[in-house]
């Protein structure tokens, strides 16, 4: 999808949907709406740095807010498994990305929230999943979710895992920029999260 597709401004409607999926998933999963959350916070900060029209960064909101709904299909003691799991085991994780796009499809989105959904795991190189599409066949919104969803995985602490920082999240998608990773949206989430720790440095001062 090329980045100048725009979508029509979100009728309120919509977003009642998506937090009354958001609040379903708490009831069975603690971990996964909070990680949606704040990867959905990032997404927005970085979207308003590149300068998204304001109908485009509330449709990325939604989508980055419902992006793991599939895991609702998956096992809690597989998602929070501590250690290494077996191919199997990651098969089956992986299979969140279509069902969440199964669930979001079925809802009449006027704009492209499902195709956000379906496209954060993919890879501008094409060896992301489920489909393997590459480059600008991903849409912008998904790869910006694609590097809010890896910063906030690496930096924030997992139901299995301490957080291993927000250098070491940084260094990631650094080392993916230009690869898998669209290195516009990677340079404007290194400027956010450098904006951000400054700021919170003025303020403990």
């Amino acid at each position: 999808m090329p980045d100048s597709d725009s979508n029509p401004p979100p009728n309120p409607i919509y977003q009642e949907i998506v937090d009354a999926l958001v609040a379903m998933h708490r009831l069975t999963d603690g971990y996964t709406p909070s990680h949606e959350d704040r990867t959905a916070t990032l997404c927005v900060k970085i979207a308003e740095h590149l300068g998204l029209p304001r109908e485009r960064i509330d449709v990325l909101h939604m989508a980055a807010l419902v992006h793991d709904i599939g895991k609702a299909s998956i096992p809690l003691a597989l998602l929070n498994k501590p250690g290494r799991i077996t191919d199997e085991e990651y098969a089956l994780i992986k299979t969140h990305v279509q069902t969440g796009y199964d669930i979001l499809s079925k809802i009449g989105f006027p704009f492209n929230l499902a195709e956000i959904v379906w496209c954060h795991h993919e890879y501008l190189d094409g060896s992301g999943y489920p489909r393997g599409v590459r480059a600008k066949s991903i849409p912008l919104e998904s790869r910006i979710l694609t590097v809010c969803d890896i910063v906030e995985s690496i930096s924030a602490e997992r139901p299995y895992r301490k957080s291993l920082g927000m250098e070491a999240a940084l260094d990631e998608i650094r080392r993916l920029s230009g690869t898998r990773l669209d290195p516009r949206v990677v340079e404007a989430c290194l400027q956010v999260v450098a904006k951000d720790t400054a700021g919170d440095q003025s303020v403990a001062a």
